[in-house]
């Protein structure tokens, strides 16, 4: 039987991925946003491609904040895009 490849939708371009090429960000249940490299941190998650673009296509419609449920601040913002310029390929 073949294994089941999760699916997630980057909240940026709005296609479907593989789980694993997706960057996760997760809003724990103390309220802190993060970027989830593993994915194993318990909280409300959302997904985005290893893209900037995606990345501020997110940000300018607000869905990460619309998914996550919680506002995102300047300084947050510039947080998520540098550690994603890290990741970045």
């Amino acid at each position: 039987m073949e294994k089941k490849i999760p699916m997630r939708k980057c909240l940026g371009c709005m296609q479907s991925f593989p789980k694993q090429e997706l960057i996760r960000i997760v809003r724990t249940p103390e309220n802190e946003v993060l970027i989830d490299l593993k994915g194993k941190k318990s909280g409300r998650g959302a997904y985005l491609c290893k893209d900037k673009a995606c990345l501020k296509k997110a940000i300018k419609a607000k869905r990460i904040q619309n998914n996550l449920e919680v506002q995102l601040s300047e300084e947050l913002i510039e947080t998520l895009t540098k550690e994603l310029d890290g990741i970045e390929q």
